[in-house]
C-alpha cells in the first residue's frame, strides 16, 4: 500500500468554512508539512491546482531541498500550458529531484476557474485536448522528435534535449467520472485516482477503466483520493469530525453548494449527491464521512476512526484492486502524525517509498527518569 499526503496550497485551518483557527500558507509551513511526511513514511504529496492555490510547480520545487525520499505528485492542467513547455519544466523537475516527479493530469474542475485561465473547451473537448497534449508531452520526454498537427495542438521539429530520470517519462496520475475520462485514463494514464466514493461504487468505476484498458491492451493502476479523521478512538475521531465543522451555518452551506452546482465536473456531481447538502446525511458508507464536501470543492469525504477501523477501511478499497491513497487532513501537520501514528501500524506499506523508520515517530518513546524505556506496545501487524 502506497499512502501520500497533501501540501494545502490553498491554506489550512481547524474548521471549515471559517477563519477561526486558521492559518496562512507560506513556506516554512509548506516544509514542515513535507518534512513531516517525508520522515514518517509517506510515498509522496499532492500538489493541488487551481486559482485558490499558490502554483504547485514553484511550490514542489521549493520543497526539493529540504526533503530526501518524497515523491512530488503534481497538478498539471494541459490547457493552460504548451505540452513541450509542460515536458520541459517535467524533466527539468524530475532531474533536480532525482527522479522524485509524478503527475497529476487535471482536464476538468470548475468552469469559471478554467475561462479564468483561459480555456474556454467544451467538457469533452478538455479531454480530447488532453489526449493530443498528452501525445506530444509523451514523445517528446522519450527522445523523439516530433512534428504533429492535431484539432487543438500543433508543434513542428519539438525535442527534449535533457531527458528526464523516469523513462519513458514521469509517470500520470489521473482522476475524472464521466465516460470521457475514463476513455482517457484507459488510454493515456499510468494511474486511475478516484475520490473516495463508497467502495462498491468506486469498485464499478475501476472495472470500467480496467474493461476499456483492455481493449488497448494495457494495464492501469488505480488509487483513491480521500480526507482522514483518525484518532486514538473512534468516538474521539466522530467529535473531531462534528468540531471540523461546527462554525457551519446553513447559508455558508448553500453558497459553496451553489458554486459547485456550477460546475460541468461529472466528479463533482456525485460527491454532491452523496450527502444533498444536508449536514444530517454524512455517513454515507462506514466510516466514510461527507461532511467536507459540504463546503469544499474536489474531494468531499473522510475515513473517520481509530487506526485501526481506517486501515480496514483503506483494505477494503485495495481489495477492489486500489494500490495507492491520497489522503489529507485537518490541519495537516497534526493529521499526517496522527496517520502515522494511529493508522501506519495497521497496514503493510510500500517498502520501497518508505524509509526504515516509517512504522514509528520515535523508536522508544521518551525515556523516562533518564534511564527506563517504555515497553514496546504490541501492535498486529498486516
Amino acid at each position: 500500500m502506497n499512502i501520500f499526503w497533501f501540501i494545502p496550497l490553498h491554506g489550512d485551518g481547524r474548521y471549515l468554512g471559517t477563519s477561526q483557527g486558521a492559518r496562512a500558507l507560506d513556506h516554512h509551513y509548506m516544509k514542515q508539512i513535507a518534512q513531516a511526511a517525508d520522515q514518517l513514511g509517506f510515498g509522496g504529496v499532492l500538489l493541488p491546482t487551481g486559482r485558490s492555490c499558490e502554483d504547485p510547480w514553484i511550490a514542489a520545487a521549493s520543497l526539493i531541498p529540504v526533503t530526501e525520499r518524497l515523491k512530488f505528485l503534481i497538478a498539471l492542467r494541459p490547457s493552460t500550458i504548451s505540452p513541450t513547455v509542460a515536458a520541459r519544466q517535467a524533466a527539468t523537475f524530475d532531474r533536480l529531484s532525482n527522479g522524485r516527479l509524478l503527475v497529476n493530469l487535471v482536464s476538468g474542475g470548475d468552469s469559471g476557474d478554467l475561462a479564468a485561465d483561459g480555456t474556454f473547451l467544451e467538457h469533452d473537448q478538455r479531454y480530447d485536448h488532453a489526449r493530443e497534449f498528452l501525445d506530444v508531452w509523451t514523445r517528446v520526454l522519450s527522445g523523439e522528435t516530433v512534428d504533429y498537427e492535431g484539432q487543438h495542438i500543433k508543434v513542428r521539429g519539438a525535442r527534449q534535449l535533457f531527458p528526464p530520470v523516469q523513462r519513458p517519462h514521469p509517470p500520470i496520475y489521473f482522476g475524472g467520472s464521466s465516460d470521457a475520462a475514463h476513455d482517457l485514463a484507459a488510454e493515456k494514464v499510468e494511474l486511475y485516482l478516484t475520490w473516495g466514493e463508497p467502495p462498491e461504487e468506486a469498485a464499478k468505476k475501476f472495472e470500467d477503466v480496467r474493461k476499456r484498458a483492455a481493449k488497448f491492451g494495457r494495464k492501469v493502476k488505480f488509487g483513491v483520493r480521500l480526507h482522514v479523521i483518525a484518532r486514538e478512538t473512534t468516538q474521539e475521531a466522530w467529535t473531531a469530525a462534528d468540531d471540523l465543522i461546527k462554525h457551519l451555518d446553513e447559508e455558508t452551506i448553500a453558497k459553496a453548494q451553489t458554486s459547485l452546482a456550477g460546475m460541468d465536473s461529472e466528479g463533482q456531481r456525485r460527491m454532491r449527491a452523496l450527502h444533498g447538502g444536508d449536514r444530517n446525511k454524512l455517513e454515507i458508507s462506514p466510516n466514510l464521512w461527507a461532511g467536507v464536501g459540504l463546503v469544499r470543492g474536489g474531494a468531499g469525504t473522510a475515513l473517520v476512526g481509530d487506526g485501526e477501523t481506517i486501515a480496514a477501511r483503506l483494505k477494503e478499497y485495495e481489495a477492489i484492486g486500489a494500490d495507492t491513497f491520497v489522503l489529507s487532513g485537518y490541519p495537516h501537520l497534526e493529521e499526517a502524525y496522527r496517520v502515522a501514528e494511529f493508522v501506519f501500524p495497521h497496514v503493510e506499506l510500500d517498502t520501497n517509498l518508505t524509509s526504515q523508520h516509517s512504522n514509528s515517530v520515535s523508536p522508544i518513546g521518551e525515556v523516562m527518569g533518564n534511564d527506563l524505556v517504555p515497553k514496546e506496545l504490541k501492535v498486529s501487524q498486516s
